[in-house]
């Protein structure tokens, strides 16, 4: 699992005016909860360092240096400015050896589907899935297998298997992918 190091200065108060004056300096708000409940932690970032935690499809750790001490967290939420799209504020969560938490991990696709190779179209209707783990057993990707998918066919959220300690909390019946069978091939079927 890829891990950014993220640089972060301790900041005093809270709320929309001292969020205001960290941005002027230009630096991003952010806070830090605990897994499992505790005190929220105030501080901010320079803009250059969460990027490639922030502008990426992976699922990737963060280790967050606060006053000499490193906090292992996922970015929980982005809060971006409406009219630029520039980050405005982070929210990290530390992790807590043994606590549980939620967290949305990417989809890979493995293998060749039999149906794209007679022609059909591979559509992937859900990229994420909600995952309940632990830190011990974090995972960066769900893999989900569509080497045995023919034409028209779908699988679902059951059908991806997980390793122990990986509860998927998404409903089970939601599809994620399928083979949709184009109009020409549907016709000469008919034929």
């Amino acid at each position: 699992m890829e891990i950014v190091k993220i640089k972060a200065h301790l900041r005093e108060g809270a709320g929309k005016e001292a969020a205001k004056r960290v941005r002027r300096t230009g630096l991003v708000p952010a806070v830090m909860y605990k897994s499992g409940g505790g005190e929220a932690t105030q501080f901010s970032v320079e803009i250059g360092d969460y990027r490639t935690l922030v502008y990426t499809a992976k699922f990737k750790l963060a280790e967050v240096e606060l006053d000499g001490k490193v906090h292992k967290c996922i970015l929980k939420d982005i809060q971006f400015h409406p009219l630029t799209d520039a980050v405005i504020h982070l929210d990290f969560l530390e992790l807590v050896p043994g606590t549980k938490f939620k967290v949305s991990v990417p989809i890979n696709y493995i293998g060749q589907a039999p149906g794209v190779k007679n022609g059909g179209k591979f559509l992937a209707k859900l990229r994420n899935v909600k995952i309940l783990t632990t830190p011990e057993t974090l995972i960066a990707q769900l893999d989900a297998d569509i080497s045995t998918m023919e034409l028209g066919s779908t699988i679902r959220v059951r059908d991806i298997t997980t390793q122990a300690g990986v509860n998927i909390i998404n409903n089970g019946a939601v599809p994620i992918a399928s083979i949709e069978i184009p109009r020409a091939l549907r016709q000469q079927q008919g034929k």
